[in-house]
């Protein structure tokens, strides 16, 4: 296995044959088959007694737009203080947008973005040490890789001028025209998850030897984690089409959002070295050795980018579908059917992700050359949640 410094073999960039879920944007035939159900994957099992089930119905609504007139924004990352970090993929910017006012700086732009396609400045993450530390982390496309760098962030420096130089920590993910995955969190065990896609060369999910459809776990350094499956790989799981989603929910499970291609779209319970089946599987196949998907959807009812966990759900915004779902869940099973909101009203949503007071901040995508952008777009909003 390949250590983090040495660059992987890259994948194609183009873009897979007719049919392929770019962003949920593809060709085929997507026409709903029938309302997503419950299922069980290989990962579940009985709750324990302690686990409450989250109420089968819920509820979802804008209460406030924070900011407007954001350029292709993909990231967020809360910071200690209450503001968001936004990142701007085509332009390779951070802004900092005050959660109170909606006020928008400009915190700097990333030295090697090179934006194309599916690819640019994508996600962001703040470490448990900001406070100390106050670094920043990114996840981007250069002109050969996708890559994981930090930057010291400096809020006291002028305007636009606020990042330190780029620390590569990561190299080596494939990239492509699609297929650029691009989540990247620090999980409950302070280590960081990085979610990648196989750059539109299908066989890369399989091959453990590649960074490409994989969840990736690894230090803030970059170093493959003590417990991996591997312990001389990053590696965490594989058999991924494009992860873009990762939330743990409150018993620390990790969940993973994923495109599908023309059938279904998928959202996971990730385990330690599961296979989650592409490309020899795309949504619930009940083949042995493969995890099934614990909820499928239609790519055109979803084509999921960012996914959270708050209020006992999993809710996941939607990119060709237009709406945010919710996924109530008791333990590692869903307990009724998900529960789509603000479908059509605002457009593709790209991130989502949980307030610290119980409610969601959610990020429109119409600017990314896919949407029907308005005068305001792209927006960041204040979803208030049961």
């Amino acid at each position: 296995m390949r250590r983090p410094g040495v660059t992987a073999v890259l994948a194609a960039a183009a873009l897979l044959a007719a049919g392929c879920s770019s962003d949920g944007e593809g060709l085929g035939d997507r026409r709903r088959s029938g309302s997503p159900t419950s299922a069980t994957s290989s990962a579940s099992g009985r709750p324990s007694p302690t686990e409450s089930a989250a109420p089968d119905r819920g509820s979802a609504k804008v209460v406030r737009t924070v900011a407007t007139g954001i350029e292709s924004p993909w990231g967020i990352a809360p910071l200690p203080e209450g503001d968001l970090l936004v990142s701007s993929r085509d332009s390779g910017k951070i802004y900092r947008v005050a959660a109170d006012s909606g006020k928008t700086t400009e915190v700097g732009s990333v030295p090697g973005v090179s934006p194309g396609g599916e690819g640019g400045l994508l996600g962001l993450a703040v470490p448990p040490d900001f406070a100390t530390g106050r670094m920043i982390y990114a996840y981007f496309t250069t002109a050969s890789d996708n890559r994981v760098a930090r930057l010291l962030y400096d809020p006291d420096r002028p305007a636009g001028d606020q990042l330190g130089a780029p620390d590569t920590i990561f190299r080596g993910i494939p990239k492509g025209t699609v297929h650029n995955g691009g989540r990247i969190a620090f999980g409950p065990d302070k280590m960081l998850y990085v979610g990648t896609g196989e750059g539109g060369d299908r066989g890369l999910a399989q091959d453990k030897e590649s960074f490409g459809g994989k969840i990736l776990r690894m230090t803030p350094d970059g170093e493959p984690v003590h417990g991996n499956p591997d312990a001389d790989s990053v590696v965490y799981s594989y058999g991924h089409r494009n992860v873009q989603g990762l939330a743990w929910d409150g018993d620390k499970r990790l969940w993973a959002g994923e495109f599908g291609q023309d059938t279904w779209d998928e959202l996971n319970l990730i385990e330690p070295n599961g296979n989650y089946g592409w490309p020899e599987a795309e949504g619930r196949a009940g083949k042995e050795g493969l995890i099934d998907p614990v909820e499928q959807w239609k790519p055109a009812e979803a084509s999921p980018s960012g996914i959270a966990y708050a209020k006992g759900s999993i809710w996941m915004a939607g990119l060709r579908g237009e709406r945010l779902w919710r996924i109530p869940l008791r333990g590692k099973k869903p307990v009724a059917e998900p529960q789509a909101f603000l479908e059509g009203k605002y457009g593709r949503l790209r991130t989502v992700v949980a307030t610290d007071d119980g409610g969601l901040w959610l990020t429109t995508s119409n600017t990314d050359g896919r949407g029907d952008p308005g005068d305001k777009d792209d927006r960041i909003l204040r979803v208030e949640i049961s």
